[in-house]
């Protein structure tokens, strides 16, 4: 505990220190690789202002989750007594992250929330990938209208459709049961799957599975040695997509299951931290804070995934 309120009470010197050291090791690596030169020194100096701009940037991209980090750690008197968001004015306690652990179902809600998820991933990729692999080689205008039409689907919100689903979750008996979100979340992340996949699919040559007919293989060896190989950064985004489309879905949640054990992060959370005009700051903005972390890497590994598969995935192999 001593070590931790050490590195909050010196959070932003720490940050600043490593930048520094970061951009020293940097410049090191640089001068070790192409030398301690007059020009090289000279770019460093040009491309300075760049990474000024840039650090600029995302300070203020990532202030607030900064906001929230130290939020979580300081004492109900720090917080709400002339607030300053980025200095402890007390000593940090941990007494909010505890409260968060054992006094609510959080483990649970993230327990749930990822057990929803794969599932709902597992059934979406099973239904849309061959599913957007024969829209994509549906020759002529009716292979895009339907895709169009898929996608449309997509667009049709909860709070029409909330109903009579509920009804048919209350005549299968999966009411108050994670099952109930499993069957139901496919009925919007297919639609959407199947429009992103789409694109991937065009992308890939369809003169490669020719080949492969030639070579032997039959239509849905072609399909899985060939296509989905190429694809694969289109079903990683899918994936990442989907988990997070299930992740932060509230309307189903609220309405199929009451049992706060059976519940998922979208509605756990609030549902345990806000009663009435009470909010409890410090572990509501933990719990939001920690499940955010994976999912921003996710979806940096998403970005990452999407450029290569419209830039480099239909002329690989």
């Amino acid at each position: 505990m001593g070590i931790l309120v050490w590195i909050l009470q010196h959070f932003w010197t720490l940050l600043v220190v490593g930048f520094v050291a970061l951009v020293a090791l940097r410049i090191a690596w640089r001068f070790r690789k192409y030398g301690a030169t007059r020009a090289e020194l000279s770019y460093v100096i040009r491309r300075s202002p760049f990474y000024l701009v840039v650090l600029v940037f995302c300070l203020f991209a990532a202030a607030p989750f900064l906001i929230m980090f130290m939020h979580s750690f300081k004492t109900d008197g720090d917080l709400y007594r002339r607030p300053q968001p980025f200095v402890y004015r007390q000593e940090p306690t941990l007494d909010h992250i505890e409260a968060l652990f054992n006094n609510t179902a959080y483990l649970d809600f993230i327990r749930n929330s990822v057990v929803v998820g794969v599932a709902v991933v597992i059934i979406t990729l099973i239904l849309s990938l061959p599913a957007a692999y024969a829209l994509a080689r549906l020759t002529g205008r009716w292979g895009e209208r339907a895709g169009i039409l898929m996608f449309l689907v997509y667009l049709v919100p909860p709070t029409l459709l909330f109903i009579p689903m509920f009804r048919i979750v209350v005549m299968l008996g999966l009411k108050d049961s994670p099952w109930a979100l499993i069957v139901v979340y496919p009925s919007f992340t297919v639609p959407f799957s199947m429009w992103l996949l789409q694109g991937f699919f065009k992308a890939v040559p369809p003169e490669l599975e020719e080949a492969a007919l030639v070579d032997g293989y039959n239509r849905v060896e072609a399909f899985l040695r060939v296509v989905l190989p190429l694809s694969l950064p289109g079903i990683v985004s899918t994936i990442v997509f989907t988990f997070t489309l299930t992740l932060h879905e509230f309307i189903y949640a609220l309405v199929f299951i009451a049992d706060t054990r059976q519940r998922t992060l979208s509605v756990g959370v609030p549902t345990e931290l806000i009663l009435g005009d009470v909010y409890f700051w410090q572990p509501l903005l933990a719990a939001a804070l920690i499940i955010a972390i994976p999912v921003g890497l996710a979806y940096n590994l998403f970005l990452d995934s999407l450029v290569q598969g419209f830039t480099m995935g239909a002329v690989k192999g």
